[in-house]
């Protein structure tokens, strides 16, 4: 009975904590890929993320997010491609997922609109083990929960020189990836369908200096909708700086240098304002991005997302 009350709460609170299931990514305007798979191939060169994200600092078991992800445009064709690798652990969990991306884009005047699929599968780890259980309990010897379980999300995304905006869904199967048994009683988590929906453009404010306003709201159900507002101020197309409001009381400041020409450097640090304020030092996220071309882009010049 006792594996059976532990896994339940384990679960049910981390649910409200993160408010959804999803790993949580402040910088999600320049990684896209990860949120809405119809973005796959939209800057034409191969485009490489490596994010690393640690949430919570200070508390153990907090959450820590790694991912890389790639993608790119087929030459001469609307179609695109990518791939991403997130693995995500929290406390004695660790969620694995690869994920491959197909797009196909309809070119317009001076956009584009495309739809996106992507597919793989997701490895789920409850390591029972790793718990720090404060008295010693010789009885109390769960099994290890592993599973593999299928996974697909779905995307559209409409972009121009200056304005973006998609809608996508992930996790379309909701299949169930933690189960455990206690006798005749049984529980799981499933992994529920999320939604989200984005926009942002950009605004010349003098010679060189722009204004970039991007929104990401996020749903899913048993949970409330997520608000994340963002603005940033981008100098010579070199160096940005910003910040953003997170409806869970969060505030962040952030900032992107380009190194060079095809390599940026993001930064972001999220401010708490709410119950966990007195027990972290709040949450870093960094980024490291490439751009590689293979071929001569018939996209236009500069690209602002």
């Amino acid at each position: 009975m006792k594996r059976f009350l532990i896994f339940s709460i384990f679960m049910f609170v981390g649910l409200i904590a993160f408010a959804q299931q999803d790993p949580l990514f402040t910088q999600y305007t320049f990684n896209k890929l990860l949120v809405n798979p119809a973005y796959a191939g939209s800057r034409e060169d191969l485009t490489v993320n490596v994010v690393n994200r640690a949430q919570w600092i200070s508390i153990d078991g907090a959450p820590n997010t790694l991912t890389l992800s790639a993608h790119k445009a087929v030459k001469d064709k609307n179609v695109g491609f990518g791939l991403y690798v997130l693995r995500d652990a929290i406390g004695p969990t660790t969620n694995t997922s690869l994920m491959g991306t197909y797009s196909y884009r309809i070119m317009l005047a001076n956009s584009f609109f495309s739809f996106g699929l992507q597919g793989g599968v997701n490895y789920f780890d409850f390591a029972w083990n790793e718990m720090n259980l404060r008295d010693e309990d010789y009885l109390f010897d769960p099994a290890n929960v592993r599973k593999i379980t299928p996974d697909v999300n779905v995307g559209f995304y409409y972009q121009s020189q200056k304005f973006f905006a998609g809608i996508s869904s992930k996790h379309l199967l909701e299949n169930d990836y933690g189960f455990i048994t206690e006798g005749y009683k049984s529980t799981f988590t499933r992994l529920s369908r999320h939604f989200y929906l984005m926009a942002g453009g950009v605004v010349p404010l003098r010679d060189k200096i722009l204004f970039r306003p991007s929104t990401l709201v996020k749903f899913v159900r048993n949970a409330p909708v997520q608000f994340d507002v963002t603005g940033c101020i981008i100098f010579k197309n070199s160096l940005m700086v910003g910040a953003s409001f997170r409806t869970e009381k969060a505030v962040t400041l952030m900032t992107e240098v380009a190194l060079t020409d095809k390599i940026r450097l993001g930064y972001s640090y999220d401010i708490y304002f709410n119950e966990l304020q007195l027990y972290n030092y709040g949450s870093s996220e960094i980024r490291l991005e490439f751009d590689i071309r293979l071929f001569e882009s018939r996209m236009v010049t500069p690209r602002y997302f």
